[in-house]
């Protein structure tokens, strides 16, 4: 059995990797920032493989990320832009929020799932996938690239920090929660229901 458990993870990560390649050549730019898809697959991480694999495929989304920065795997005008400023804090700044976004909506999952059922626990980490995404990126963002006097002018003007995070969620990050909820939630109660994924078991009160 866990042979067989270890294969099928093994195989849907390798498959959740597939598309997040695939699907960072999909991106919509939207005031200097971009809608990206690969929340969905790391929503999915998260359900079905619970923090760790989360984890994984919000690593792998990083580095793709990242790759975009160079322009691999499409582009992305605004990490070309911090690539230029300093390489290693970009690296950092793309690769950190999307493990941590991974991890954080693994555990999210498994607590839904003791307070409330299966379908609703999948829209819910969906939605949290894709908006910690964004609160994390824009505030590693902020952390790293503050400060610098080129990025402020450039992008954020006379906003102060908490302002342009507020802005960049509100602008951004409304399509990526709603798409993130419908499909990354669809998907994750359509595997467990053909019994391709197992939920932990809520724990039942004695007397």
């Amino acid at each position: 059995m866990n042979k067989k458990t270890n294969t099928k993870q093994l195989a849907l990560l390798g498959l959740l990797t597939a598309l997040v390649v695939v699907l960072s050549n999909i991106v919509i730019p939207i005031n200097g920032l971009t809608i990206t898809l690969n929340v969905i697959p790391v929503a999915i991480a998260a359900i079905a493989l619970g923090p760790v694999g989360g984890a994984v495929i919000g690593g792998v989304f990083g580095i793709c990320s990242f790759l975009q920065c160079m322009g691999i795997l499409g582009t992305s005008p605004m990490g070309m832009f911090t690539f230029d400023i300093n390489p290693a804090l970009t690296f950092l700044q793309r690769f950190i929020p999307r493990v941590l976004d991974g991890f954080c909506v693994g555990w999210l999952f498994r607590l839904a799932t003791k307070i409330t059922n299966e379908k609703v626990s999948c829209f819910v980490t969906g939605f949290f996938a894709a908006f910690l995404n964004t609160v994390f990126f824009m505030s590693a963002l902020v952390i790293f690239f503050g400060n610098n006097a080129d990025f402020v002018e450039k992008y954020m003007g006379e906003q102060n920090a908490l302002a342009y995070i507020i802005g960049a969620i509100s602008i951004n990050a409304v399509s990526e929660m709603v798409v993130a909820t419908i499909v990354a939630g669809a998907v994750g109660f359509a595997l467990y229901k053909a019994k391709l994924i197992e939920i932990p078991e809520k724990k039942v009160k004695t007397a």
